[in-house]
């Protein structure tokens, strides 16, 4: 039923209990992806549902493989990303099996929705309802499945089909688009901020920022989304240049769509105080969750966009706004991070972070997807490698948890194998969940990842830079041979202790790319600029 419904792709580890589900899945023509490890699994759903907009499922184990899961479904919840969580379930009433735990709770404890077979005779209504909750709600749904309705029988009846599953358009009050052509109106530097939630409607959103003389910059979920345009910036929020989040904070002005204007995205509000702000969702409870806002509008992004543009066109002409030569000149020179200034770093044996980025911007294809890691080293790939569009861009840090960028890059590669998939990453992160390698090389991906090898949880050692020697010895490592161990799970490993080692990423860039290739990159020990600005994470 639910490949009728239009799932397609399903990610798992599998045990006993999850055995037959998967199977059934393949026998309905969904493909699978065998991960090492729960967590792996979820978040290589979560990433190819976020590329793709498609439902993407995962089948878990009862009891201890919905628990190693559980991290990658928070991420996935918190983000609002359609996945359909298959987990089987110990038999009714049976509290005493070794897995059992009360599985509903520990769902909604993340902020994921329970759901669950009740019956056989409810299966196929309740994994439809399942799907459905996912598709149309965005919501990241765990649907359990009792191992002794497995062994029942029932008839299958025909399942509805998936166009039937579609979300009906909320109205836009006529009152909503009035007040917010006003403010546009009267506005002299607008600033128009596009979140993961206006993917659909970036070009009527295009469209109401050059009427209203808007200039356009995406949140980190929304990257890439107005990639093209010549009045666009292009990330806001910790990862913005200095150049652009200048130029936001000198607005008048600034409307949100589809973006949650939390602390990563405002730099913890001094990007937006004692500027007027405009929130437009499709979620009454999105409104105002961050941050107070002068005007929340609940609606359709495309909606309110175009009926906001025909208010203005009908009052008058484009306004120029904040499109002026000289606000031309300072987009074009301050959009991207590769254009601005490197400070030089003489640390014999080791390459400087940012300037090695900027020289895998240059080297790697645009047709890409770039995924970011957590930690200390996350602004290099996360603001220095340039993305094609809203769906090369992939940020699983919502529940600010290292470790999830490697399976990350495994969802993003099946999910666009045209694309070249590279992944930034610290070397904590890539050690906590290294079993991933295994599933990148089996896979034939011809990912590209770069190690920031400090041999430290480097955002640690920088959140505490009064400490001891002593006392940082819990957060630093041996210096790993990373490339040795990448070697060791079937990909292709180089290390680079200066820029003079890029060669053989040059080569492998210029191959056919059967299989990862791992960049051990021995990196300076300071902190990045993220963290030397404040903005870095405050906990990992």
């Amino acid at each position: 039923m639910l490949s009728e419904l239009g799932l397609a792709q399903i990610f798992g580890v599998v045990g006993s209990g999850n055995f037959r589900v998967t199977n059934a899945l393949l026998r309905g023509g969904v493909a699978f992806t065998a991960a090492r490890h729960e967590m792996g699994a979820a978040t290589m759903a979560d990433a190819y549902a976020r590329v793709t907009g498609d439902v993407a499922a995962v089948s878990l184990h009862q009891g201890c493989g919905l628990t190693n899961g559980l991290t990658g479904i928070a991420e996935a919840a918190k983000c609002h990303t359609p996945v359909l969580v298959l987990a089987a379930d110990t038999a009714q009433g049976d509290v005493t099996s070794n897995f059992y735990i009360d599985q509903d709770a520990a769902v909604a404890a993340v902020g994921a929705t329970p759901m669950r077979i009740h019956s056989a005779a409810s299966a196929v209504a309740d994994a439809a309802r399942a799907y459905r909750v996912a598709q149309v709600e965005r919501k990241t749904v765990v649907l359990s499945m009792p191992i002794d309705l497995q062994e029942e029988q029932t008839a299958y009846p025909a399942a509805r089909p998936a166009t039937e599953l579609s979300q009906p358009a909320v109205a836009v009050a006529p009152a909503d688009v009035e007040a917010l052509a006003g403010l546009l109106g009267s506005s002299e530097r607008p600033v128009i901020i596009g979140g993961r939630g206006s993917r659909l409607a970036k070009r009527d959103i295009r469209e109401l920022a050059a009427t209203s003389g808007a200039l356009l910059i995406a949140s980190g979920g929304g990257r890439g989304v107005f990639e093209g345009d010549d009045w666009a910036l292009d990330i806001i929020g910790g990862f913005a240049t200095d150049g652009a989040a200048e130029l936001v904070s000198e607005s008048d002005l600034i409307v949100v769509f589809g973006a949650a204007l939390n602390t990563w995205t405002t730099r913890n509000g001094s990007l937006t105080d004692g500027i007027r702000l405009v929130q437009i969702d499709d979620r009454a409870e999105a409104i105002g969750m961050h941050r107070l806002v002068d005007l929340g509008i609940v609606g359709d992004a495309g909606a309110v966009a175009r009926a906001t543009q025909e208010a203005l066109l009908s009052a008058g002409p484009p306004r120029t706004g904040y499109r002026t030569p000289e606000i031309a000149e300072r987009v074009q020179s301050v959009r991207y991070w590769k254009d601005q200034p490197v400070e030089k770093v003489d640390e014999p044996g080791f390459v400087d972070p940012a300037e090695l980025t900027n020289a895998i911007d240059a080297l790697a294809p645009m047709e890409r997807t770039v995924v970011v890691d957590g930690g200390n080293v996350n602004c290099y790939p996360g603001a220095h490698l340039r993305v094609p569009d809203d769906a090369g861009f992939v940020l699983p840090l919502s529940f600010q948890a290292i470790g999830m960028g490697l399976a990350s890059a495994v969802g993003a590669a099946i999910a666009r194998p045209d694309r070249l998939t590279v992944l930034g990453v610290g070397d904590g992160s890539l050690l906590m969940a290294a079993a991933e390698l295994e599933t990148a090389a089996r896979l034939g991906l011809g990912m590209l990842i770069v190690v920031y090898n400090d041999s430290a949880y480097g955002a640690e050692v920088h959140l505490f830079p009064d400490s001891t020697e002593e006392e940082q010895e819990i957060v630093r490592f041996p210096d790993t041979d990373i490339a040795a161990i990448a070697r060791g799970y079937g990909c292709d490993g180089v290390t680079v202790r200066s820029m003079d080692d890029l060669a053989p990423v040059r080569a492998w860039l210029d191959s056919p790319r059967e299989r990862p290739l791992i960049v051990d990159a021995k990196i300076t020990g300071r902190a990045s600029w993220l963290m030397a600005a404040g903005d870095g994470p405050d906990h990992t």
